[in-house]
């Protein structure tokens, strides 16, 4: 793996500076920062506002579900790229049961459309303020969020109150 780091040490002291308040971190030559999630719009639109991370590259979400020593349940990530100097940023949002809600990004990056869907989707975390918060890789009426870790690996049997496709109707 390439150790070789994603950010300069200018930026990272500005970061410092100007977010005294967040954890901010390197692992193996990436730089991260954990955000409250009450802070998180701000946050976000200084990052692309000031510090130039023009691009959403991804949001994820992990469960830290029976994970050891975790304190929170919920682990947003955002993946941020600053294309103009090459640097990139991971911000880290908690999230608990049952206040599963941040604010969306989409207002500042239109790539969250989807991407914020897909978490929405696949582990139940909601964005304030999505203009289309729809299911994106289940139907509707699946009322489960596949990817946490309490989800039992054989389902709860929701293929069975779903019609069978044929090969001419799909």
């Amino acid at each position: 793996m390439n150790d070789r780091p994603s950010y300069d040490e200018q930026t990272q002291q500005k970061l410092r500076e100007a977010f005294p308040q967040f954890p901010l971190s390197t692992f193996r030559g990436q730089l991260r920062m954990i955000v409250p999630a009450a802070e998180l719009m701000p946050t976000m639109r200084r990052l692309k506002d000031e510090f130039g991370f023009d691009m959403l590259v991804d949001i994820t979400c992990v469960d830290y579900l029976h994970y050891r020593g975790a304190k929170d349940r919920f682990g947003l990530v955002y993946l941020l790229a600053n294309t103009q100097e090459n640097q990139r940023l991971t911000v880290r949002v908690f999230l608990n049961e049952p206040e599963l809600t941040v604010p969306s990004v989409y207002p500042l990056w239109k790539a969250a459309d989807w991407l914020e869907r897909e978490v929405w989707d696949m582990f139940g975390i909601r964005f304030a303020g999505h203009p289309d918060h729809r299911r994106i890789l289940l139907p509707e009426e699946f009322t489960a969020h596949p990817l946490r870790k309490d989800y039992p690996l054989q389902g709860r049997g929701e293929r069975h109150n779903f019609p069978v496709l044929t090969r001419p109707e799909s």
